[in-house]
């Protein structure tokens, strides 16, 4: 009897036995049992030529937005070939993500991951009505992140990153002041560089498209970037350094 598989999985639930399919990535066999070992959507991959009957079972970090868990994922979904990601699991590397600053140091600046995106949601004007959950509203996400009255411990429940004075741009390394390029609140894009230890990932702000989207001046207005360097206080026109993201 062939048990349903499930829409999503968590790590060590039982997904089917090794005579029906093949272990995939995201998942481990014990006692010829594949379970998964990350949580993420259950995808049933094409059959593979060894086996000939048998198909890949495997955990994926992302969804796909055209395709139903559990289900054969296609291999392409857009006209540019690449499937379009809802939204990932896990940050992995060159992962691009919205942090939260939440610390400045001299060496380093902490940041709270708020959001992971896929590359073609970075680089596109975030439209609302494509968004099919709470966890796909950037636009929400990010107003409710910029709020000073919603820094709270929640933090501690999210990915912490590290972002260190060498990875925050690509020119002049030796000459950055970290209070110069972030404050605390501020929202960044960064792109995952390497997994890091158990407590943080290291993200890196070095190039034309990354760094501050969002920031407020001290008077606690939201402000609009000017320059590479420079965003301004549209209230009080007072101008104050970042390492401004390009903005699209």
């Amino acid at each position: 009897m062939t048990t349903a598989l499930p829409a999503v999985a968590i790590p060590g639930q039982r997904l089917g036995s090794i005579a029906s399919y093949v272990a995939g990535p995201g998942t481990h066999v014990q006692n010829a049992t594949i379970y998964a070992s990350i949580a993420g959507p259950v995808v049933v991959g094409p059959v593979q030529p060894s086996s000939r009957t048998k198909s890949v079972l495997s955990v994926s970090r992302s969804i796909p937005r055209n395709a139903a868990p559990g289900a054969n994922a296609p291999a392409k979904s857009t006209s540019a070939g690449k499937p379009k990601l809802r939204y990932n699991t896990l940050p992995a590397v060159d992962s691009v993500v919205l942090a939260r600053v939440t610390r400045v140091q001299k060496r380093q600046a902490t940041v709270s991951i708020l959001v992971v995106l896929d590359e073609s949601a970075s680089s596109q004007p975030l439209n609302p009505s494509q968004t099919a959950s709470d966890n796909d509203n950037i636009e929400a996400i990010l107003s409710s992140a910029a709020n000073p009255e919603n820094h709270s411990s929640s933090d501690e429940l999210r990915f912490q990153a590290l972002i260190r004075k060498e990875d925050v741009r690509a020119v002049e390394k030796d000459r950055v002041v970290m209070d110069e390029m972030f404050r605390v609140g501020d929202i960044v894009r960064g792109t995952v560089i390497s997994l890091g230890d158990q407590s943080f990932y290291y993200i890196t702000t070095a190039r034309n498209d990354l760094g501050v989207v969002m920031a407020r001046s001290d008077a606690g207005n939201m402000m609009f970037p000017v320059s590479w360097k420079e965003m301004r206080d549209p209230v009080t026109g007072v101008a104050e350094l970042r390492k401004v993201a390009r903005p699209f």
